[in-house]
């Protein structure tokens, strides 16, 4: 089934700015998001999602209510929401591997919903930057292209990516949104920054440094505190130079759960 805006089957575009022009009302709503001013999530009710991570809820939960990510340079981050339950999944996709991702996420939503519930499936696609090396463009493209080729409809509500997230400044390119959080309950998509970033904020990010080829995509339009996460993070792979066999013995999960204040606590540890 086709990837539609509006209800009208989308014919894919060479870029995304194509893409608006033929459809305003994804340029109003790109135009209004860039606009926002940028809000700081605190932690409670708040699940951060990583570089290559994905987290799905619904309103049910009752320890998670927004789900965020931001440090998205070439990265997008990918909302799919069911209308009728309100299951949302945030992932925060580099282009290691869309073509597995998209069925991932699409599999996450499934997992909570009633096939037979009334509802839509609503996709928002923010982040990237008109790059020099248009890593940005080929995972608009991607990402749409996939989403397109799922067997459900997908209704593209919002499309902020690419050159349509991008300003210059001293001949210099760099995304205008970094960050995105989504409210669970709502269904408020904005633009947000976050001081927390747990649980396990350095093991997580070590993982997805790890994985990866480069330390940055595009080091000029990185954020300020950049160079001190990656050097927080290199320093944690020196302590645990083999994290899979210290941290986790036996194969066995860390567990987390939210405390009355909203802060992660470690509720099992390996051995226990």
């Amino acid at each position: 089934m086709p990837l539609l805006v509006d209800g009208r089957r989308v014919r894919l575009p060479r870029s995304a700015a194509e893409l608006v022009r033929a459809h305003p009302l994804l340029e109003e709503r790109a135009r209004l998001l860039r606009g926002q001013s940028v809000q700081q999530v605190g932690p409670q009710g708040l699940l951060y999602v990583q570089q290559r991570e994905l987290a799905v809820t619904s309103p049910k939960d009752g320890s998670i209510s927004i789900l965020g990510s931001d440090d998205a340079t070439t990265c997008h981050i990918v909302v799919l929401r069911h209308t009728g339950n309100g299951a949302t999944c945030l992932t925060h996709c580099d282009g290691t591997d869309t073509k597995a991702e998209v069925p991932l996420i699409m599999n996450s939503i499934k997992s909570f919903s009633d096939h037979a519930q009334c509802g839509r499936l609503e996709v928002h696609l923010v982040g990237g930057f008109s790059d020099d090396r248009q890593l940005s463009q080929k995972l608009t493209h991607q990402l749409l292209s996939e989403f397109d080729k799922q067997d459900d409809d997908i209704h593209l509500v919002t499309l902020c990516v690419t050159e349509l997230n991008d300003r210059e400044e001293n001949e210099n390119h760099f995304p205008i949104i970094y960050g995105i959080a989504v409210n669970i309950k709502t269904a408020e998509i904005y633009r947000a920054s976050f001081q927390d970033r747990g649980p396990e904020e350095q093991l997580r990010a070590a993982r997805a440094l790890a994985g990866g080829p480069n330390l940055s995509t595009s080091p000029l339009a990185e954020p300020p505190h950049f160079v001190e996460h990656i050097r927080s993070t290199l320093m944690f792979l020196k302590k645990f130079p083999s994290p899979a066999n210290i941290l986790f013995p036996g194969n066995k999960a860390l567990l987390y759960k939210k405390n009355e204040d909203g802060l992660w606590e470690k509720i099992s540890s390996p051995g226990s």
